[in-house]
């Protein structure tokens, strides 16, 4: 239902509170009769309730209260009223035989136009402290937000971010394979190196075992002081180990592998106790993929 301008701002000013006794009955009736006008006045209400949240009771010193009283009990006692005496009796005879005509204005517009600007003051006083709380209100979120109460506090908006880096390219290893062999030529064993995972296998092709004897595979390279043990090839065909992975690979790649003939079980001290008798050197057997480009 539309509302005229002089209902909502008796509307806004009964939220207010600024109404005498007679207005607030007659709001409270339509309130009563009408629900959309009672829906009107709790809109008001709740624009208006900020002001309220916004400013703290205060309560006054206790000293206020005995100055007041003070002042009560100074005051000078009022004067008695005292009527005018009443006129004579024939000038009341005379009054009333001689009627005299009174001019009547009709001042109702004039009320009413003066309630209506006491009115609309009222509410564009109203307005300009709502917004002028408003304004407080979001400086005080904006530089302390804390001072504000939770229902006040705007929510924080978290926007989640998926980031998807993109997977390295594998990197594809290259094989590489070296014959240990004597000076006969004859190849003894078949050593081979996985590039990406530096794991090693040796094949046994040729060499006879010795009885109480073992071989023992070393590593040989003028980057290290002396030769460095792989440990000893195993009685079967192939031994696989991963001891190459704590060496750098241009190590790897350039050493000298040989095989030496020691004790049961290798070398008690970590150094040959023999001449080796098969060597060989790595060579690359199976060059690394090339990955292919991203599109």
């Amino acid at each position: 239902m539309a509302y005229s301008e002089d209902h909502i701002a008796l509307a806004a000013e009964y939220a207010l509170g600024t109404l005498d006794a007679d207005e607030r009955a007659q709001v409270e009736t339509m309130m009563a009769a009408d629900r959309d006008f009672l829906a009107v006045v709790q809109a008001w209400e709740f624009r208006l309730g900020a002001l309220n949240q916004m400013v703290g009771a205060v309560e006054p010193r206790p000293e206020l209260w005995e100055r007041i009283r003070a002042a009560i009990g100074h005051s000078e006692p009022q004067a008695p009223i005292v009527l005018p005496d009443a006129p004579p009796a024939a000038a009341a005879e005379i009054a009333v035989s001689e009627p005299v005509a009174v001019p009547v204005i009709d001042d109702s517009n004039v009320i009413r136009l003066a309630a209506q600007a006491r009115r609309w003051r009222n509410l564009a006083s109203a307005m300009t402290a709502l917004a002028a709380a408003l304004i407080a209100m979001l400086a005080v979120e904006v530089f302390q937000p804390d001072v504000l109460p939770g229902s006040l506090r705007s929510k924080p908006r978290v926007q989640v971010v998926e980031v998807r880096t993109p997977q390295a390219a594998p990197v594809l290893s290259g094989q590489y394979v070296a014959i240990l062999q004597g000076q006969a030529g004859a190849p003894a064993f078949i050593l081979t190196v996985d590039g990406t995972t530096k794991n090693f296998t040796v094949r046994k092709i040729g060499a006879p075992p010795e009885a109480g004897k073992s071989f023992e595979l070393w590593l040989i390279s003028d980057k290290l002081p002396r030769p460095r043990s792989l440990g000893v090839i195993g009685g079967g065909d192939f031994t696989a180990r991963p001891v190459l992975s704590g060496y750098d690979q241009d190590v790897i790649n350039g050493a000298t592998y040989a095989v030496t003939v020691e004790q049961a079980g290798g070398s008690p001290d970590g150094v040959p106790h023999s001449t080796p008798i098969y060597t060989g050197k790595l060579i690359e057997t199976v060059p690394p993929a090339t990955p292919a480009p991203n599109r």
